[in-house]
């Protein structure tokens, strides 16, 4: 599966929020998972998006064909895009699927990773953040991606932010200390998304 997650600065929030409830009109393309995304919890401005396709090869066949058409009922309305695309790896938790209705927030971590650590991020991942998240109250899915051997992104769905932030003060420090995260990790950027429901595709 790819994962696709936009992320920007909205200048005209009302026309963003009309042209994001046109994107409804994936439903249908061939390979399209489910879309969602909403507003930045630390920056009102901030708008992310979150697509899954079945494949590159159908992605990249949208693109060619109807991506355009979709996204000019949104020109004008945003600036500072930025578009990353990963392959997904492996769940967090278990039984991943882009379904967002039945959680209220989204954490988005995405970091870069000394490529000689990359094997460790990786096992860490496994080994000490899933079981963690997994076991969280509230936790409700999540997955784990991978656009380069440097660069990779855990999304995790929750079912508010109160039962995230619990789970923050519960042990982040802990569990960094364990998984080494310090030695594998260059940078790490990263966002708690208040979902809205009319952008679920």
């Amino acid at each position: 599966m790819l994962v696709k997650w936009i992320r920007c600065t909205v200048v005209d929030r009302r026309g963003f929020e009309r042209g994001q409830r046109k994107w409804a009109g994936l439903l249908g393309e061939p390979g399209f998972r489910g879309q969602g995304g909403g507003w930045s919890r630390q920056r009102p401005d901030v708008a992310h998006v979150f697509g899954f396709w079945e494949s590159r090869a159908f992605y990249d066949s949208f693109m060619a064909r109807a991506h355009d058409r979709l996204a000019a009922g949104q020109s004008g309305t945003y600036k500072d895009m930025q578009v990353r695309l990963f392959d997904y790896r492996f769940d967090v938790k278990t039984g991943f699927e882009p379904h967002f209705t039945d959680a209220d927030v989204v954490r988005v971590a995405h970091c870069r990773v000394h490529a000689e650590r990359a094997e460790h991020y990786i096992l860490m991942q496994q080994k000490v953040w899933n079981p963690a998240m997994a076991g969280s109250p509230g936790m409700v899915r999540g997955l784990f991606g991978a656009a380069s051997d440097e660069e990779f992104l855990v999304l995790s769905m929750w079912r508010s932010a109160a039962e995230r932030g619990k789970y923050q003060v519960g042990g982040v420090e802990r569990l960094s200390l364990r998984a080494e995260t310090d030695a594998d990790v260059s940078a790490v950027s990263g966002d708690i998304v208040r979902l809205e429901p009319t952008w679920t595709v």
